[in-house]
């Protein structure tokens, strides 16, 4: 990969250790946590997160500084090589439009991917543009598959509790309160930019059950095809639910026998200020063959 170098941000799921064995960078989030600057990955694992946030921190995300950004694409830049980076989606996030404004200035060397991913489906993109660039691949020509292929996932979540909606405001206070009383779950999905209520269900079994259901779902009607080329994969992920993950994602293998069911990741830590701990997530996505 010495003329395309691949740059994406820690809502991927990569670590900075798993960034050097695959010869890519990974810019990490900022988080405000009671007022304090912490780098994802750097300052801040999953478990000083997860303290954090059950013990009632004040807790706000910030995309990654100009300076951080342009001097680490400037060092990339500085042997003649070019860059696709890959950012959290646009719509859960102001990294990518920002970016792709800064791009601007590299003379069409530094390639913004805005395909609308996050965490595991993100992580998929990264993997495919290191295969496309292994073959040769320009940076323009990663770009285009990249987006042609945009679309070409899900992925359903499960929550816990509806405590960290409301906190955000993405839930009032009332159909918080009303939820918790109904002991309502809901399945919220990202299909493309936003994340979205899908289902509500009652218990962590219905949940379950609803993500098989909506994956099946897809893989018979909008990915239909793919899945007959085995072309999709499926993965799996949670924030501070491991346990009830590994064993979510042994169902999901029953369930899906053909079909390589590739990670069990921890979600985005963006994604986890909004939805919380005890949550459970599965994607599916295009593998590129």
């Amino acid at each position: 990969m010495a003329n395309v170098k691949i740059v994406t941000d820690s809502n991927c799921g990569i670590t900075q250790a798993e960034a050097k064995k695959l010869g890519i960078f990974i810019v990490p989030m900022s988080f405000l946590i009671d007022g304090t600057e912490y780098l994802e990955g750097v300052e801040l694992s999953q478990e000083e997160f997860y303290a954090n946030l059950k013990s009632g921190a004040t807790i706000s995300t910030s995309q990654p500084s100009v300076a951080s950004l342009t001097g680490l694409w400037e060092e990339l830049l500085s042997d003649g090589s070019e860059i696709v980076h890959i950012p959290l989606s646009s719509g859960l996030s102001a990294a990518c439009p920002t970016a792709k404004q800064l791009a601007k200035e590299y003379g069409g060397r530094v390639h913004v991917i805005d395909n609308q991913r996050v965490s595991l489906t993100q992580k998929e993109s990264v993997f495919d543009a290191i295969k496309l660039a292994e073959r040769g691949y320009s940076a323009a020509q990663i770009e285009q598959y990249l987006m042609d292929t945009k679309f070409d996932s899900s992925i359903y979540i499960s929550l816990e509790t509806l405590k960290y909606l409301k906190n955000g405001g993405r839930l009032t206070p009332a159909a918080a309160l009303i939820g918790t009383i109904l002991r309502i779950k809901p399945v919220l999905q990202i299909q493309g930019e936003k994340l979205d209520a899908f289902k509500k269900v009652q218990t962590l079994r219905q949940a379950k059950a609803a993500m098989i259901a909506a994956i099946r779902k897809d893989f018979e009607t909008r990915f239909q095809t793919l899945a007959e080329r085995g072309e999709m994969m499926i993965s799996v992920a949670h924030t501070a639910n491991e346990k009830e993950a590994n064993i979510f994602m042994e169902e999901i293998k029953e369930a899906f026998p053909g079909v390589p069911v590739l990670y069990c990741d921890p979600l985005s830590l963006v994604l986890s200020c909004h939805i919380g701990p005890g949550a459970l997530a599965v994607a599916c996505a295009r593998i590129l063959k």
